[in-house]
């Protein structure tokens, strides 16, 4: 790494239920606590790691408050100073905000990086060269992102448009685009012009705070009151009252998409593997290994099977037998059991959403 590392904190939004991973992610224990790869540790723990080399333990966790306790669990070494509880979920413009409003009190002019808890990065030395060039191109006070290669034309993402290049790989980035319909994804991987959104952000933290000051500027008084007695007795206190009050709106809208329209965005091209594990299907497909035909088995299922593939996660040690089934999904807990298909696992959010207006939290 670069020297530029030394003024690096990396910062990790542990947010989010993870609706299509029902009903193995719930509320009070979401995908980012789960091992979902098979790697004998938790996708949070993955990206503990994966951030170790470059920032040392300069690691800053926000969470929900009801996993403060499985995350310290996990997290050993986490300074608890490091660790920003959220009474309430209020999107990632507040984490990621008030994360960069305490960390720029305590060392004025730090560089922050933010990496979701909850993705998949398969070579550790290519993620490495990419923040460290992006760390270089933060320090000329620009949002830096980095951006996926599609491998095939996704509705599941937004793209990133990318335009003139202004360092070894970086590019300025022309423009943010919400998820398109498959015809449109399909023109912009064609023209080979735009990256998929992996929601990586690295820059100045005085300078995403100076954008949200521009365009929310009640969210941003709001972070700065809160991180200005964060290390203070009265914390609680002026958490509890300004916190449920800030407006909940994703990072995309209220800082990287204005300052992409300002020219103050670069995008630096991703040259690792990368998976969001978004669905039980992304999880199938990443355990496949691009093995077609292949049963992957995740958990304590014990399992019987004839002419089936798919994947089958298990918490119970239930006796799962499958015979004549392709690309099933089988998801077996304590409480509920889902049993769908690769092709249906992203109607398994309006199905959450249904039990949510049903009644049954119990099961959320």
């Amino acid at each position: 790494m670069s020297s530029n590392s030394a003024n690096f904190y990396a910062v990790i939004p542990a947010g989010g239920i993870g609706s299509r991973l029902w009903p193995l992610s719930r509320a009070a224990a979401p995908k980012f606590l789960h091992d979902l790869t098979g790697s004998g540790q938790t996708l949070l723990q993955d990206t503990w790691d994966r951030l170790l080399p470059i920032a040392g333990e300069k690691i800053m966790v926000v969470t929900g408050d009801i996993h403060a306790e499985a995350v310290r669990d996990q997290l050993p070494h986490l300074q608890n100073s490091n660790l920003v509880l959220e009474p309430s979920p209020r999107d990632s413009t507040a984490a990621i905000a008030l994360a960069a409003a305490i960390l720029n009190k305590r060392q004025p002019g730090v560089i922050i990086g933010s990496f979701a808890a909850d993705h998949v990065v398969l070579d550790q030395k290519k993620f490495e060269e990419a923040v460290a060039e992006a760390i270089e191109v933060a320090q000329g006070d620009r949002i830096v992102t980095i951006g996926i290669k599609p491998t095939e034309p996704s509705v599941a993402f937004g793209y990133i448009r990318k335009g003139e290049r202004i360092s070894t790989s970086a590019c300025t980035v022309l423009e943010f685009i919400e998820k398109p319909d498959i015809q449109t994804a399909r023109k912009y991987v064609e023209s080979e012009e735009y990256f998929w959104n992996a929601g990586m952000f690295i820059a100045k933290a005085e300078l995403i705070l100076e954008i949200l000051k521009a365009t929310q500027p009640t969210l941003y008084k709001g972070v700065i009151e809160i991180a200005e007695s964060w290390d203070s007795d009265s914390r609680k206190n002026v958490m509890d009252r300004i916190w449920p009050t800030l407006t909940k709106i994703a990072i995309d809208y209220s800082v990287a998409e204005p300052a992409a329209q300002q020219g103050k965005v670069a995008v630096v091209p991703a040259q690792f593997e990368w998976h969001d594990v978004g669905d039980f299907a992304a999880i199938s497909e990443l355990q496949a290994q691009g093995q077609r035909g292949q049963l992957s088995v995740l958990g304590s299922a014990r399992v019987l099977t004839d002419s089936s593939s798919g994947i089958i996660v298990s918490d119970t040690g239930r006796l799962v037998a499958l015979i004549g089934l392709e690309d099933v999904i089988v998801v077996d807990t304590a409480d509920a059991l889902l049993v769908t298909s690769k092709q249906h696992a992203q109607k398994v959010k309006s199905l959450v959403e249904s039990l949510r207006q049903s009644g049954h939290s119990e099961l959320l």
